[in-house]
């Protein structure tokens, strides 16, 4: 996605790497609103930016027709996805100034804001635009300058793994809830469905919202 005639070209990633030990399953291929997650995820990225890969172990995800990169630290977390995806981007496509990266879990994220997103990091000079939910930093819904590459990778070869530690290293921007409230006025954006239990609330909260729909 180009931004405007003179704005800077954005790429998307859904990262796909993790194991999904809390969840006791793939959480990539469970089923909402009746398509696997990653499917959902590469649909709302192809809707808002172009260039959308998956970041992801080699060997996996082949049936999604979307190109997979495949994760530089395995098993790492998803700094090491990151990371990835931005070494990915300067190599290979240097003219993709920002990147919109993603997690694969995030069942209730809309076009509508990641259009909004990918807006604000073209107008800024941060290195990341970064949301903060009422549960605090999302960074797996944020918004990565290319230039945060080497950065980023310097921190997590030092060792750290924690992504909201290895962004005290680079310049960031905050959307805060005066940003992200119209596109989510109950606050659920930015959930993410790391157990079964969190899955089974998704999926009811869904269903409340289809019978809310057919009644009105």
């Amino acid at each position: 996605m180009t931004l405007g005639n003179s704005g800077p070209r954005v790429g998307g990633y859904v990262l796909a790497g993790g194991g999904s030990t809390r969840f006791g399953r793939d959480k990539a291929l469970v089923e909402f609103a009746g398509k696997p997650m990653l499917a959902r995820m590469i649909e709302l990225l192809k809707n808002s930016v172009q260039d959308v890969r998956i970041v992801a172990a080699p060997g996996k995800y082949t049936d999604f027709q979307t190109e997979i990169v495949q994760d530089g630290w395995p098993g790492e977390g998803p700094l090491g996805g990151i990371v990835t995806a931005l070494l990915y981007t300067q190599e290979h496509q240097p003219a993709s100034e920002c990147n919109i990266i993603v997690s694969c879990d995030m069942p209730f994220l809309t076009v509508d804001w990641m259009k909004y997103l990918a807006g604000r990091a073209a107008g800024s000079s941060a290195d990341v635009v970064l949301p903060h939910s009422m549960h605090g930093p999302e960074p797996l819904c944020a918004c990565y300058r290319t230039g945060a590459a080497q950065p980023l990778r310097s921190v997590f070869e030092s060792g750290v793994r924690k992504v909201t530690e290895a962004l005290k290293q680079v310049a960031t921007e905050v959307l805060d809830e005066r940003d992200w409230k119209r596109f989510d006025s109950v606050g659920r954006l930015f959930w993410n469905m790391n157990t079964a239990a969190d899955y089974d609330e998704a999926r009811r909260i869904l269903q409340r919202k289809e019978i809310d729909g057919r009644r009105d």
